[in-house]
């Protein structure tokens, strides 16, 4: 596999107004929220709402608000109960990438992936879950269709992660290389934030299984 050349695809046409760069402002809201200690802040007054449509615009441009979506049917309030599990989700989970993974257990990982299926309405997907935590914690790839057939692991589980973290190790270095800074949504212009290993990860993979 051309690991640099799913990248290129990936990243080729990155701009401020791409449909894909919805992760960048997502992910810049969620972060300098948790740099600058003030997570709580999501959940107070005008706050909570712009949180709220920032992580619902990510996943409507990231195609999880299809016709078949529950979340079609619902208002960017449904997801008020997704921000408080994210504004108390344990400090460890902001910090947790592809290169710690080791055997794949990473409880953090799971554990707050239930927290926040269970801040959901219905059953809510792995797809859906796993997307919701690399737009705003960056720990994992998502595992929609494409990364799935392009990684080959079919489960959201300990094994795929352990098998993530292998292929970290085994590609390190060009993952590192490729960590690129997040698009600043006022200026367009490149923020301080880098993408994840994970996320890194997930552009790999889901380039691979739209082959």
């Amino acid at each position: 596999m051309d690991i640099e050349g799913n990248l290129r695809a990936y990243l080729g046409d990155r701009e401020p107004s791409a449909r894909y760069t919805s992760f960048d402002y997502c992910f810049n809201y969620f972060q300098e929220h948790r740099e600058q200690n003030n997570l709580p802040a999501l959940l107070r007054g005008d706050a909570l709402q712009l949180s709220c449509l920032h992580l619902g615009f990510y996943l409507a441009s990231w195609g999880m608000l299809r016709g078949s979506s529950d979340l079609l049917q619902r208002s960017a309030r449904t997801f008020v109960p997704v921000i408080e599990a994210i504004a108390n989700a344990p400090s460890e989970i902001w910090l947790t990438d592809a290169n710690v993974y080791g055997d794949g257990s990473c409880p953090v990982i799971f554990e707050t992936a239930q927290k926040i299926r269970a801040a959901l309405p219905k059953s809510a997907s792995d797809i859906l879950v796993t997307k919701i935590m690399l737009g705003t914690f960056g720990c994992v790839p998502a595992f929609d269709t494409y990364f799935k057939k392009g990684f080959g692991a079919w489960t959201f589980g300990p094994k795929a992660l352990r098998g993530i973290g292998e292929f970290y190790r085994a590609n390190s270095e060009v993952i590192e290389r490729n960590r690129v800074k997040t698009l600043d949504f006022e200026t367009g212009t490149p923020t301080g934030i880098r993408y994840t290993r994970a996320k890194v990860i997930d552009m790999i993979f889901f380039i691979a299984g739209g082959a």
